[in-house]
């Protein structure tokens, strides 16, 4: 019974990120090596955790609300939050799979539920069923928040890699560990904080400042996780060396040879590519892109006609648009 009090909520949240993945679904094989990674970052954490604190002990050896924040702060939170996108970094940033821009969320809410999963089921066993019911609608998805911030900013920071802006990538990976954090140290801090004065009145306080901060912190995870998913774009590598980043609804529906019709960059039926009418080369760095501006270096596409550019060449591999929609020979 404990086991499924800890599992529910995990459960409940990772459909909820999944089933908003609505352009491509990532494969259950990363998921779950995700979530298992996840998992395993809590002996780090535990490690981390543990040699802080005794730091701590020696620097500050009796208890106050300035040492519990500075627990909860520099910590606790580093301590779990860097582990969980360490573990995202090595997994997923050169994978194949990682080709939309929500697919950065989708990957850190699987890592930092995994953390969340066993975390939980050692709450439960230790303290009970009580335990599990305030976790459920607390700490997991407090996890499952924080890993909504790293996961826009990390999306972010990959969007900015792949059109070769190396102080933006610099700043979005930089946010992707230190917002997730700072969030994470201070819902710890405001807990540990009240319990720390060992005042009730104090405590009661700092106890409806938490609930006003972790009400507004689901809020805005859940419009993020929302407009997110309604603007998730592609980033993928055409066929014949064209880089390009785009975002499909700018392109409309195609319909694919065997009939299918959709939206995305692959047909989701047999896997052919979408067509690809005109390509050009960068005139600045020379790469070979398509649509509206370089895969490489971010340089707008030619204003005018191909032919009329130097530089430009169009290269159509595909008829014409028949009745407004693209189709495939």
């Amino acid at each position: 019974m404990y086991i499924y009090l800890a599992l529910i909520p995990v459960i409940g949240l990772l459909l909820f990120i999944y089933f908003n993945d609505k352009k491509e679904k990532e494969p259950f094989g990363l998921l779950i090596g995700l979530f298992f990674a996840g998992m395993g970052t809590v002996v780090t954490a535990l490690i981390a955790e543990n040699v802080g604190g005794l730091l701590l002990d020696l620097a500050m050896p009796y208890e106050s609300v300035a040492k519990a924040v500075i627990l909860a702060t520099v910590i606790v939170g580093p301590a779990e939050e860097i582990g969980k996108y360490l573990v995202m970094r090595i997994i997923t940033w050169k994978n194949k799979n990682f080709n939309y821009s929500y697919d950065a969320i989708v990957y850190a809410v699987f890592v930092s539920l995994g953390f969340a999963a066993l975390e939980n089921i050692a709450y439960v066993f230790t303290t009970g069923v009580l335990t599990a019911l305030v976790r459920m609608v607390t700490a997991v998805p407090g996890h499952a928040c924080y890993a909504v911030f790293m996961g826009y900013f990390y999306s972010k920071a990959k969007y900015a890699s792949l059109t070769n802006k190396k102080g933006s990538t610099a700043l979005f990976k930089f946010l992707a560990i230190i917002v997730p954090t700072i969030i994470h140290g201070i819902y710890d801090a405001i807990l540990m904080g009240g319990s720390a004065t060992g005042e009730v009145v104090l405590s009661g306080i700092s106890f409806l400042f938490w609930i006003v901060f972790v009400t507004a912190l689901f809020v805005v995870s859940c419009i993020f996780v929302v407009r997110s998913s309604r603007h998730d774009f592609c980033i993928v590598s055409l066929p014949g060396d064209v880089q390009t980043v785009y975002k499909t609804t700018m392109l409309g529906n195609w319909t694919c040879a065997c009939g299918t019709v959709n939206t995305l960059n692959f047909c989701p039926k047999c896997g052919r590519a979408r067509p690809v009418f005109n390509t050009w080369y960068c005139q600045r760095c020379g790469t070979l892109s398509a649509f509206y501006f370089c895969g490489n270096c971010g340089c707008p596409a030619p204003s005018a006609q191909p032919a009329a550019q130097p530089g430009y060449q169009a290269q159509p591999q595909y008829p014409v648009q028949q009745n407004g929609q693209i189709r495939l020979p």
